[in-house]
C-alpha cells in the first residue's frame, strides 16, 4: 500500500488554470457596457475566488480596464485568508467570528462602506482620465434625486429664483477647497506637468462627486426617522430602500454614462454577495440587510435593462442565487447565469497524478473525497506535513491514515458543528409553529414535521429537532445523496425544514443544471454518513424505538425525486 514515505520531495501547489470558464468570465468583462449582470456559483471549494484573485483580476487591472472587487467576507476576520485564516466550509452566516466571539454575521454599515470606498475610487480614476465631468455628475444625480432643498443647505442660503444648474455650480465652487492637489497626483501621477485649466477641470470634476455624496447624506438624514420606524415595524418601503442604495447605484450609472470601449472599462465584482444580505443592522443608519441586498441587485438589473451598465459580476456559494434568486427577481433568465464545480474526477486525475498524488493515492483520494479542489489542497498539505514528521520521527503511516485524519477532521469542525447549527434552526422553526409563525400550508402535506412539539420544553424540542435531522440524512441516504428539487414541479423538498437548515448551514448545495440538492462534497457526504451512524449508536432503547417508528410511519421517502436523465 502507498506509504508516505514513498511520497515525493514537496512539491509547491499551482494554481490551475480554468480556459473555458475564464474565457467566458474574460469575454463578458471585455464589453465596456451589458444588458444583464453576471451570477458565478457553485458548491465551496471549487475555487471560485481563486480564479479572479489568481488569474482574472490582475488583467482586469490594466490598461483601459479598472475593476473594483469587493470581498464582502473579508470582514469576517478570523475565517479569511486576507487577515491569516482560511475560507470556512460552512456558509458564512453560521460560523463564528472569534475576533469577536459572535456567531452574529457582519454588521451592514461597513460592508456598505466597502462597496461606496471601491465605487468612488473607480469614479475618481474617471474623472482624472477625462471621462466623468461635473456636469455629467450633475446629469445623473438629477436624474433621480430631487436635489434643490439640499443644495440650498450646502450653499447655505435659500435661492428661489436660482436655477438648479447655477445652484449646483455654485455649490461646487464653495466646496473646491476640500479637493488637494495630492489627490490629483496620486491617481493621474506624480510629477505630471498640468495646465491650470487643466488642473480646475479636474478639481471641478472631483468636487462634484463630493458633493453628490454629501446631497445624498443629507437627504439621508431627513428620512432617518421614517428608516427607524421601518425598521422597527419590519415593514418594507421601496422608497426608503432605494434611498439607502442611492449612492452606489449613482457612481454605477455614472461609470456606464462614461464607460468607453479601449479608453475608460470600469467593472464591479461582488463577491460572498450572500454575506451582504445576511448582514446584521446593529444600529438605524439604512434599512435591514435583506431589503438593501434586494434593491440594489434590483436597481442594477433595471440600469442593464434599460440603459446597460457597466459588467458586474456577482460571485456566491449560497445555493439560494442558483435558483431561487432567479425566481425572486422575475424569471428564469434574469441573470447571466454561469454554475462551476470545479474539476471533472478526469481533470483532476490529469493535473494531481505524479505532480501531487501518485496513482494509487489518488484512486484513494478519489473514491473517498472526490476532486474538489480545496479537498485536494488540504488533503495535499496534511500529505507534506506528514511527510516532514516522518523525517524528523524515523515513523511511517501509510496514505489511507493521512486520509482518514483528514476525514476526522471535516467530521470534527464542520459536519458536527454544521448539523449542530442545524438542529439549532429546526428547533426555532418548532418553537415558531407553536407560536403561529408558520404557514399551515407549510404543514399541510409535511407529514415527517407536522406535528412539532407544542410544550415549551427545551430538551424535547432538541430531540425532535435530533429525530428530524437523522430522518433526513437518513432518506438522503436511501436516494443516493441526490434529490431532484424540480422533479414533478413540487418544489416540496424546500419545504421541508431538515433540508433547509441544512441548506442554509451549507452541508447541502442546491445547484442549478441538473436541479439536484446534495451534498458539498464527496468528502462531506461520507461525513455525513458517519453522523448518521454515529447518532444511531448513540440512541437509548427508547430513542431507538421512536426513531424506527417514526421511519415506519411518518418517514420522509424521497425516492420519487431520484430523477435521473432520460426519465419522462
Amino acid at each position: 500500500m502507498a506509504s508516505a514515505a514513498a511520497a515525493s520531495p514537496s512539491k509547491p501547489w499551482r494554481i490551475i488554470p480554468r480556459p473555458l470558464l475564464e474565457t467566458i468570465l474574460n469575454n463578458h468583462a471585455q464589453h465596456h457596457r451589458v444588458p444583464q449582470p453576471l451570477l458565478l456559483h457553485g458548491p465551496r471549494g471549487v475555487g471560485k475566488t481563486t480564479l479572479f484573485l489568481h488569474r482574472l483580476l490582475e488583467n482586469w487591472n490594466k490598461g483601459p480596464h479598472v475593476t473594483a472587487y469587493v470581498d464582502f467576507a473579508e470582514s469576517v476576520r478570523s475565517h479569511h485568508p486576507s487577515h491569516g485564516g482560511s475560507f470556512p466550509w460552512s456558509s458564512w452566516s453560521s460560523i463564528v467570528d472569534l475576533d469577536r466571539n459572535s456567531s452574529r454575521p457582519p454588521s451592514l454599515s461597513p460592508l456598505v462602506s466597502i462597496l461606496e470606498t471601491e465605487l468612488e475610487m473607480i469614479a475618481r480614476k474617471g474623472v482624472l482620465m477625462g471621462s466623468i465631468s461635473s456636469s455629467q455628475v450633475f446629469g445623473v444625480l438629477n436624474k433621480w434625486i430631487g436635489m434643490k432643498s439640499a443644495l440650498e443647505r450646502v450653499v447655505g442660503s435659500p435661492s428661489p429664483k436660482v436655477s438648479m444648474s447655477v445652484l449646483w455650480d455654485r455649490a461646487v465652487f464653495g466646496m473646491l477647497g476640500r479637493v488637494k492637489g495630492d489627490e490629483i497626483e496620486g491617481v493621474v501621477g506624480k510629477g505630471t506637468r498640468m495646465s491650470v485649466e487643466e488642473k480646475r477641470y479636474y478639481k471641478e470634476g472631483l468636487t462634484a462627486l463630493e458633493l453628490a455624496k454629501e446631497v445624498i447624506r443629507i437627504q439621508r438624514g431627513w428620512r432617518s426617522n421614517a428608516v427607524k420606524e421601518l425598521n422597527r415595524t419590519g415593514g418594507f418601503s421601496r422608497s426608503l430602500a432605494n434611498s439607502a442604495t442611492d449612492w452606489p447605484c449613482v457612481l454605477l450609472e455614472l461609470l456606464s454614462n462614461a464607460a468607453e470601449i479601449d479608453h475608460f472599462q470600469p467593472k464591479l465584482v461582488m463577491n460572498n454577495i450572500e454575506v451582504l444580505k445576511n448582514a446584521a443592522l446593529v444600529d438605524d443608519s439604512t434599512v435591514c440587510a435583506s431589503m438593501y441586498h434586494d434593491s440594489l441587485i434590483w436597481r442594477i438589473i433595471g440600469l442593464g435593462a434599460n440603459e446597460r451598465c457597466v459588467p458586474v459580476i456577482l460571485v456566491t456559494s449560497d445555493s439560494y442565487y442558483s435558483y431561487r434568486a432567479f425566481m425572486d427577481f422575475g424569471f428564469p433568465d434574469i441573470f447571466v447565469s454561469r454554475e462551476t464545480f470545479g474539476w471533472t474526477p478526469q481533470e483532476a486525475k490529469l493535473h494531481m497524478v505524479t505532480d501531487y498524488f501518485s496513482a494509487s493515492e489518488w484512486r484513494i483520494v478519489a473514491e473517498v473525497l472526490g476532486s474538489n479542489p480545496r479537498h485536494l489542497f488540504e488533503l495535499y498539505a496534511l500529505k507534506q506535513a506528514n511527510h516532514l514528521q516522518r523525517m524528523v520521527d524515523d515513523q511511517s503511516s501509510t496514505f489511507e491514515d493521512i486520509v482518514d485524519a483528514y476525514l476526522a477532521h471535516l467530521q470534527i469542525t464542520v459536519v458536527n458543528p454544521g448539523m449542530d447549527k442545524a438542529s439549532s434552526l429546526i428547533e426555532k422553526f418548532a418553537e415558531d409553529t407553536a407560536n403561529g409563525k408558520i404557514s399551515q400550508d407549510r404543514l399541510r402535506f409535511g407529514a415527517p414535521w407536522r406535528h412539532p412539539p407544542v410544550a415549551d420544553d427545551a430538551l424535547f424540542r432538541l430531540k425532535w429537532a435530533k429525530l428530524q435531522l437523522m430522518d433526513f440524512v437518513q432518506s438522503l441516504v436511501n436516494t443516493e445523496f441526490g434529490l431532484n428539487y424540480l422533479a414533478d414541479c413540487s418544489l416540496e423538498i424546500l419545504d421541508d425544514p431538515s433540508a433547509v437548515a441544512m441548506l442554509e448551514v451549507g452541508l447541502l448545495y442546491a445547484q442549478r443544471d441538473p436541479s439536484l440538492v446534495r451534498p458539498v462534497s464527496r468528502g462531506i457526504e461520507r461525513c455525513l454518513a458517519r453522523w448518521l451512524v454515529q447518532e444511531q449508536i448513540q440512541l437509548n432503547f427508547q430513542e431507538s424505538l421512536r426513531f424506527r417508528w417514526h421511519r415506519i410511519f411518518r418517514g420522509r421517502s424521497y425516492r420519487h425525486l431520484m430523477l435521473q436523465i432520460g426519465y419522462k
